[in-house]
Order: structure tokens, then C-alpha cells, then sequence
């Protein structure tokens, strides 16, 4: 895997929805050759050197944010109330490490605390329950003055999971936050390296969304204002190897990229999962199909968006995302990566008609 220090610095940046300012900063650091843009929303936008304009515009999509919370109040103790930014299981918290980061942009470190078993009634101890209400971060104060004052926290400040990247030499297996979904800017970023100096028959554009967890938000401005003919998603996708057998998992750590047909926000377009498949069989990359019960991608917000887009999900299995600690396997970053190349690289005009079934009447007799 190349550039293994670019996803090191994406996965280690402080980005929950709505404060995705430091992995801008990482992202364009990594891309003096082309034409970034950033709008009032912290969506970025990059162009290619080759952009020419009068070709059909495919839209590389994955989403800069992390799930993370925003401080709600101080208590009289000193203890930080929390509210969700994005999906998370509250028996997951307790004990984990956060950093906050205040106004004066200071970063400051802090416990997950709930009460411990030995302040707990009975009926306390008989409930293993606990809500993302009752969870509090403590940063090591004794008084709501010093967190105030002395740590400059107040409410509205972002707070993300306490963590640093790291791999694992002998098996290739990454470790980090934030896969979901610095792991799919990082195929975005990769992807338009090894397209550079490719004379393409499409236009390519990186748009890199904000607000993901918290709704799609950004994808809906990237998509309104790219105006895409046809988009790849880059996901950190949910792996499914350790709850399920090996003929039900979908999302298999080294088993390559996934390509996704169904979640709750869209249904993959036929034409791109086949054309996809083609490729993936002609170039020996690896692949797995998914069909979701369940979650969602900025799929959903582009393919509306204006007219009908065909899109392509392409996932890369990392478990455990929603927490503070996700895996993640390098070769299965590549497999998404090399399957966007090719797949990119094989779309002249007559695939693209297939693909918006321009002649379709022509050759089906309804």
C-alpha cells in the first residue's frame, strides 16, 4: 500500500460533523497538483490538472467526518455532558479516552466516566443499561470553574475518540479511528493520483463531504454542486467476519473490496455493479458483493440529485466502526483503489450510454 503516512495523518485528525477543519488541512496538504476548493460547509472539491469541461463528470465521493460528540453543559463538579455526533452504543464509552478541542483551539484529554459499582444501588447493578444522557467526560478538574476557565471548555466545543493509527507489519492490518471514513478519503486521494497524467474519457472530481453522520448533509451541496453524470462512494464499511459464518459475512477483512447492491438509502445501479464485476475478474482484484438489511451512504443524497446518477458503492471492511478503535486490512484498500482505476479508465461514450440507458427503448422491445 503506498502512501501508508497519508492515511496515518487522515485517521489521526480531529474531524467530527460540522468541525472537519484539521483533515482539510491534511487533505490539502497531500494535493499541491490539482485544484482543491472548499465551501462554506467544509465540503472540498478537487479538480484534476486535466480537467477539460466538456466531458461526462464522475464524481469521486467519501464523506471527511467522524462520529464524535459536542459538548452540551459543565456540570457544578466539573463533569462534561455530551451529545452524539453520529451513531453510538453507550455500553462502548465507559473508560475510553477523548480529546476535546476549545475555542482557543486547544486539545484537551478526558475520561468517559459512569458511576462505578461501588456507588451503584441494587437496582443500579441488576441493570447493565446505560444511556449517552447519563455518560459524562472527566478531564481531571475539581470544579466547573477550572474546566471553564482554566481549559477554556464550553458547551458547543467537538469532542472525538482519544486514539492513534498504527499497522501491523506482520499481518498488514491497520488500526485506528475514524476509518469510517478517512479510509474512503484516503481511496479518493489515491485514486486521483493514479489517474493524474491519464488521458481520461470522463472528467474526474474528488468531493470530499461533510456531515455524513449526521445526516448526508454534505453530499447533498457536493452532489447539487458538481452536477456528477455518474459517482464512485468510498466507504469504511461495517465488517461483518465476526458475527456471521463464512457464507453469510459480506465484509471480510482481506477478501478485497466491497461492492454494495442494497442498504437503506439506495439500490446499486446494475449497469455499474456489472461493469464493476467485469473488471474486477479481468484485472484479478479481489471483491465481495454486499446486500445491507440495514445503514446508508452519500449514495443516497447523489443519485437524486438533479437527475438520475448512476452510482457505485465501494466499501472496504473495517470492523468495529462507531467506536473509538476500528481494523482495517491494506490489501483491501488497494482492491478498491485498483477496481476505481480500471473501472474509470474503461468508461468511453458507448459505456456511458449503456450505463444512462440512452438506447434502451431501441433494444428492448416492451
Amino acid at each position: 500500500m503506498k502512501n501508508m503516512e497519508v492515511l496515518e495523518k487522515l485517521s489521526n485528525a480531529f474531524g467530527p460533523g460540522g468541525f472537519e477543519e484539521d483533515v482539510i488541512v491534511s487533505v490539502h496538504e497531500e494535493l499541491s497538483q490539482f485544484q482543491v476548493e472548499v465551501d462554506a460547509m467544509n465540503n472540498v472539491y478537487i479538480r484534476r490538472s486535466a480537467h477539460d469541461g466538456n466531458k461526462p463528470v464522475l464524481m469521486l465521493d467519501a464523506h471527511l467526518d467522524e462520529v464524535g460528540f459536542m459538548v452540551q453543559f459543565v456540570d457544578s463538579k466539573g463533569l462534561i455532558s455530551i451529545v452524539p455526533l453520529g451513531g453510538w452504543v453507550p455500553n462502548n464509552l465507559p473508560a475510553h479516552s477523548m480529546v476535546i478541542k476549545n475555542s482557543r483551539g486547544e486539545y484537551i484529554k478526558g475520561i468517559v466516566v459512569s458511576k462505578p459499582p461501588h456507588f451503584m444501588s441494587t437496582k443500579e447493578k441488576a441493570s447493565s443499561e446505560l444511556t449517552l444522557e447519563g455518560l459524562r467526560i472527566d478531564v481531571g478538574c475539581t470544579s466547573r470553574e477550572e474546566v471553564t476557565e482554566l481549559f477554556g471548555i464550553s458547551a458547543g466545543d467537538p469532542v472525538v475518540p482519544d486514539v492513534q493509527f498504527r499497522r501491523e507489519e506482520r499481518t498488514g492490518i491497520l488500526l485506528g479511528k475514524a476509518f469510517d471514513n478517512r479510509i474512503g478519503c484516503y481511496a479518493v486521494l489515491e485514486t486521483l493520483r493514479r489517474l493524474e497524467g491519464l488521458d481520461l474519457p470522463v472528467d474526474v472530481v474528488g468531493a470530499l463531504a461533510s456531515q455524513e453522520e449526521i445526516g448526508t448533509r454534505g453530499a447533498q451541496v457536493t452532489s447539487q454542486v458538481v452536477k456528477p453524470d455518474m459517482a464512485f462512494v468510498f466507504e469504511g464499511s461495517p465488517a461483518d467476519d465476526m458475527y456471521y459464518d463464512a457464507f453469510e459475512a459480506q465484509g471480510v477483512l482481506k477478501k478485497g473490496v466491497q461492492i454494495r447492491h442494497l442498504d437503506q438509502s439506495y439500490i446499486s445501479h446494475r449497469g455499474f455493479i456489472n461493469l464493476a464485476i467485469e473488471k474486477a475478474e479481468e484485472k484479478d482484484i479481489p471483491f465481495q458483493s454486499a446486500v445491507r438489511r440495514g445503514g446508508g451512504t452519500n449514495a443516497g443524497k447523489i443519485h437524486l440529485s438533479e437527475k438520475a446518477v448512476p452510482v457505485l458503492v465501494l466499501g472496504i471492511p473495517s470492523r468495529y466502526v462507531h467506536t473509538h478503535y476500528s481494523f482495517a486490512a491494506e490489501d483491501d484498500i488497494d482492491a478498491a483503489v485498483n477496481l476505481a482505476v480500471e473501472v474509470i479508465k474503461s468508461l468511453h461514450p458507448e459505456r456511458v450510454r449503456e450505463l444512462y440507458k440512452s438506447d434502451f427503448l431501441k433494444r428492448e422491445k416492451l
